[in-house]
């Protein structure tokens, strides 16, 4: 579904993804690791097009993605969360799910609405001012919620377990894990919690300075001298 072919991303001297070779099916969930500053996120960047690649090629369903605007991006399957909720000020939850559904996918269906207000809990939440009126957790779930309107084939998920403690955590696992298959949606995710991507992951890719460093299951990436090195700080 989605291909990276040497996908390579400067920023004046800086090379932020160097010539990253990946893909991600419909069928699995892939975990992206790697310290601060590896890279993780500019590689979301470009997937989604937010920044544009200086060398190297993206394809989505065998379609090239070098010159397609968000929306185009979106239209063809690939959905979007942030770190940093981003909910719209002075609209209401279901106002937002609205927007970034007609943005997507050019009309509304609400009965897509309401069923992913069901699914990620704010069903009864759909009223209050999205921006002032909910809690952490309800923003990570609105960040989601957002993304699932839009019809994904594939989620880019950046953190969205970061600042939750272990309870919240573990309910984002399951409603992850749920989301992947009652949805049939592909999911990338940056997160650096080992153990969250160990339990939740088919495979996992790890970065180090922009370059990809190691790629299997978690097990035989968090075992990688090069990721114990670079990830976790550790001696190999």
């Amino acid at each position: 579904m989605l291909q990276l072919d040497a996908l390579t991303v400067r920023f004046g001297g800086l090379t932020a993804v160097d010539a990253v070779t990946l893909s991600a099916g419909r069928d699995e969930v892939l975990g992206l690791v790697g310290p601060n500053g590896a890279g993780k996120t500019t590689l979301f960047n470009a997937v989604s097009g937010l920044v544009r690649p200086s060398a190297g090629r993206i394809a989505f369903d065998s379609a090239d993605l070098a010159s397609m605007p968000l929306h185009r991006r979106a239209r063809m399957g690939i959905g979007r969360t942030f770190q940093i909720p981003q909910p719209l000020h002075e609209l209401t939850v279901r106002e937002n799910l609205v927007v970034a559904q007609r943005f997507a996918t050019g009309r509304v269906d609400d009965e897509r609405i309401e069923q992913v207000l069901d699914f990620t809990r704010l069903g009864d939440r759909g009223g209050r001012n999205a921006a002032t009126e909910l809690a952490l957790t309800e923003l990570k779930a609105l960040e989601i919620a957002k993304a699932l309107c839009t019809n994904p084939k594939l989620l880019l998920l950046d953190e969205v377990l970061a600042g939750l403690e272990t309870s919240g955590k573990r309910r984002f696992m399951k409603m992850l894990q749920e989301l992947h298959r009652q949805f049939d949606v592909g999911i990338l995710i940056i997160e650096h919690d080992i153990e969250t991507i160990s339990q939740l992951c088919d495979r996992v890719a790890a970065l180090d300075f922009g370059r990809l460093i190691a790629l299997g299951t978690p097990d035989e990436v968090f075992n990688d001298p090069d990721v114990v090195r670079s990830y976790t700080g550790g001696q190999a």
